[in-house]
C-alpha cells in the first residue's frame, strides 16, 4: 500500500521501498512507495528484506529509475539517475545560543483548547519563537489574579446519595419481603413474570452463594445490581443499592440453543465470570440466577432476549418495593456529584454501546435504576448520540441487552459503576461536560450518519479532549475509528478505549488514532468467553485518562508496538503506580 502525498513528509528519513513494480524511466513519486508503517509485518512474513545500501525516501523522491525494479526492493543508487543530497540536521550546542536578545515582544493568550500562546519577537540567531503552553493545574494562567483563582472552582450541579444497604443472605419462600438483611423471594412469582412477554415460555430462579459457584451455568446474558429511587429522579435525589447481591439472568431457546452471539459463556460459573471486574458479581456476592427459556428460534432476535430481561425484571421489581421501605444497615454511603470546573480543560467521555439489531440492543433512562420499564431503546432511537450526565449513569440509566461476546460485553451492573466516569467525574484537573452514548448501526452508510452526528454533537460542546470506547470488537471498530477522526478532525485530542490484543486487531484506521488503550486481559490476547473480562477497570481508566492528559498537553506518544504486547500495558501501569495486568486463560480463575 503506497503512501499518500499528505504523509510523504511524516516518512521521509524512512527506507524507500517500491510498493509495485516499476519501470525505467519512472520519476518516483509518493505513490510508488510503499507504507513504512507496514514494513515491520512485511519482514516477520518474509516478504521484504531491508539492504544497508538502500537509500532514504527523501533521496529518492523526484528521481527517474535507470532500470526496471521489482516489488518490495529498497532502492539503491545504482537504478537511479541521482540522489538529492540532504543536509543533515545538526544538533545545537548550548555554546552555539543567542548570548542576548536585541528585542522581546512578547504576546500571550488563552485558546479554548486550554493552551497559552506565547509569541517571542527576533532574537540575535533566531527569526523568533512561538509557543503553545498547556494550561493545567499548577500552570500559571495569562489572566487576571481574581479570576485565575476561580480557575478548577468546584461546581456542584446535581447530588446522588446511593445508599448501599447491607444484604446478608437470599432465600425463597412463599413472599416477597426483607428482613434483617435476609430477602426472602416468592417462588411462585416466576408463574407471574413470565406472562410479562409470550416469547417467554418458562423462568426458574435459584441461589448461588460464594461456596457453590463451581456449578454449570447456561450462557451468562446479564448481572443486574438491585437498585431503587427512593427520592428523586435518575442522577439526583437518593438510591437503594442492595449490597452483597446481584441477579444473574442465563438464557436459551425451546431447542437448548445457548442465547449469545460470537462466544457464549455456558460451563461452571467459577470459570465463566471474572469476579470482581465492574460489570460482574463480586468475590463475596450472593447471585440470585434467573433462567430464561424463549421462543424457539427467537434467540437471534430483538425480542427474544429483551422478552428475557423483561420477565427478569418484574421479579426485581418486587425486591426493588420492599428496598424502598427497608430500613437496614447501611453499609457506605456513596456521594456522586454532578460537578463543573470552570476552566479546566472541557472533557467527554463517548461510549460506543452495541446498536446492529438482533440481539444487539440497549435501554436508556428507564424508571428504576438499571431496570427496564420506561426507557427507551437505542435501536429505535436511531443509534443517534445521546448525552447523559455522569451521575445519571451512576444511577443506573442503561441497561444492557446485548449477547455479545462475553469476555468484551459490558453488563448491566458495569454502567452503574463505570470505571471511566469514576475516574473523569472525581478528577480536579478536568471539567468533565457528560458521557455520550451512541449507537453502532448494523449498516455502514448508517454508521458514517451516527458518526457524523456526533462529531456535530463534539463541535457544539467546545471541547478540549474527549476519551471513546467501544465494547466489542471489528463491526463496531468501523463506527469506532470514524469517531475518533471525527473528534480529531475537529482539532480535539482524543483517546481510544476498546479491546484489540491479537483477535480484535483493528483492520481500519486514520491519522488520529494515535493514542489508543487497551482492555485485553486474555493470555491469547482473544474473546476467552470469560464474562466480563476484557472490560474497562480501573487501571484502564487510569490509563485512558493520563494519556488524555498527556495529549492535551502536547506530550509525544509513542507509536504502539506492531503486534500487542501487555509488557508495554504493564509499563505504563508501573509509571502510574498501579498494579500489574495479570493475564487469564480460561479455566483458571477458581
Amino acid at each position: 500500500m503506497s503512501i499518500t502525498k499528505e504523509t510523504l513528509q511524516k516518512h521521509l528519513k524512512d527506507p524507500a521501498i517500491f510498493c509495485c513494480r516499476r519501470e525505467k524511466g519512472l520519476v518516483i513519486s509518493a505513490a510508488d512507495l510503499e507504507d513504512p508503517e507496514l514494513f515491520d509485518d512485511m519482514q516477520d512474513a518474509g516478504l521484504l528484506k531491508l539492504s544497508p545500501d538502500g537509500l532514504r525516501i527523501e533521496q529518492v523522491i523526484g528521481s527517474t529509475l535507470t532500470e526496471d525494479v521489482e516489488a518490495l526492493t529498497p532502492i539503491t543508487k545504482d537504478v537511479l539517475d541521482k540522489i538529492n543530497e540532504v543536509e543533515e540536521v545538526k544538533e545545537v550546542d548550548e555554546s552555539e545560543a543567542p548570548q542576548k536578545i536585541e528585542k522581546v515582544s512578547e504576546i500571550q493568550s488563552v485558546g479554548g483548547n486550554g493552551m497559552i500562546h506565547i509569541e517571542i519577537g527576533k532574537a540575535e540567531k533566531f527569526e523568533g519563537l512561538k509557543l503553545d503552553v498547556p494550561v493545567f493545574a499548577g500552570a500559571a494562567p495569562a489572566v487576571p489574579v481574581e479570576e485565575a483563582e476561580k480557575i478548577g472552582e468546584k461546581k456542584v450541579i446535581h447530588k446522588l446519595v446511593k445508599k448501599h444497604i447491607k444484604i446478608s443472605d437470599v432465600k425463597l419462600g412463599s413472599k416477597t419481603f426483607i428482613k434483617d438483611g435476609v430477602i426472602t423471594i416468592d417462588e411462585d412469582i416466576v408463574k407471574r413474570a413470565v406472562k410479562e412477554d409470550v416469547l417467554c415460555k418458562r423462568l426458574k430462579l435459584d441461589v448461588i452463594h460464594p461456596d457453590e459457584r463451581h456449578i454449570y451455568t447456561d450462557t451468562i446474558m446479564d448481572v443486574c445490581p438491585i437498585a431503587t429511587k427512593v427520592e428523586g429522579e435518575l442522577g439526583e435525589g437518593i438510591t437503594k443499592v442492595a449490597d452483597g447481591v446481584v441477579f444473574m439472568l442465563t438464557g436459551v431457546d425451546e431447542d437448548g440453543v445457548q442465547i449469545h452471539e460470537f462466544g457464549s459463556s455456558e460451563g461452571y460459573l467459577d470459570e465463566k465470570m471474572y469476579f470482581g471486574h465492574p460489570g460482574c458479581a463480586d468475590e463475596n456476592d450472593i447471585i440470585i440466577r434467573c433462567h430464561a427459556v424463549v421462543q424457539r428460534l427467537s434467540g437471534m432476535t430483538r425480542p427474544g432476549p429483551f422478552a428475557a430481561h423483561k420477565c427478569q425484571d418484574h421479579i426485581i421489581q418486587a425486591v426493588r418495593d420492599e428496598l424502598k421501605n427497608y430500613e437496614g444497615e447501611v453499609v457506605r454511603e456513596e456521594i456522586c456529584e454532578d460537578v463543573r470546573r470552570e476552566g479546566n480543560p472541557r472533557v467527554v467521555l463517548v461510549k460506543e454501546i452495541m446498536g446492529q439489531g438482533a440481539m444487539h440492543d440497549n435501554i436508556i433512562c428507564p424508571r428504576e435504576p438499571s431496570g427496564v420499564l420506561g426507557g427507551q431503546k437505542n435501536v429505535d432511537c436511531g443509534n443517534v448520540p445521546i448525552i447523559l450526565t455522569p451521575n445519571q449513569v451512576r444511577d443506573g440509566s442503561i441497561h444492557a441487552l446485548t449477547c455479545i461476546g462475553p469476555a468484551t460485553k459490558e453488563m448491566t451492573r458495569h454502567y452503574i459503576r463505570e470505571p471511566l466516569v469514576e475516574g473523569l467525574a472525581k478528577d480536579d484537573e478536568l471539567d468533565l461536560v457528560g458521557v455520550i452514548f451512541v449507537g453502532s448501526p448494523q449498516v455502514n452508510d448508517e454508521k458514517l450518519w451516527v458518526s457524523e452526528r456526533l462529531g456535530s454533537m463534539l463541535e457544539s460542546l467546545d471541547l478540549d479532549g474527549a476519551i471513546i470506547t467501544t465494547e466489542g470488537f471489528g463491526n463496531n471498530h468501523i463506527d469506532f475509528i470514524q469517531h475518533i477522526g471525527q473528534a480529531g478532525k475537529r482539532g480535539i485530542p482524543v483517546v481510544g478505549v476498546s479491546f484489540c490484543a491479537y483477535q480484535g486487531q483493528l483492520v481500519v484506521g486514520n491519522k488520529y488514532a494515535t493514542a489508543m488503550v487497551e482492555e485485553n486481559m486474555d493470555k491469547g490476547g482473544f474473546e476467552n468467553d470469560i464474562a466480563g473480562c476484557s472490560c474497562v477497570t480501573p487501571e484502564v481508566a487510569a490509563r485512558a485518562i493520563q494519556m488524555l492528559k498527556n495529549k492535551m498537553e502536547g506530550v509525544e506518544i509513542k507509536p504502539a508496538e506492531k503486534k500487542w504486547n501487555n509488557d508495554v500495558i504493564n509499563a505504563n501501569n508501573k509509571i502510574l503506580g498501579l498494579p500489574e495486568t495479570k493475564l487469564v486463560e480460561s479455566g483458571t480463575l477458581h
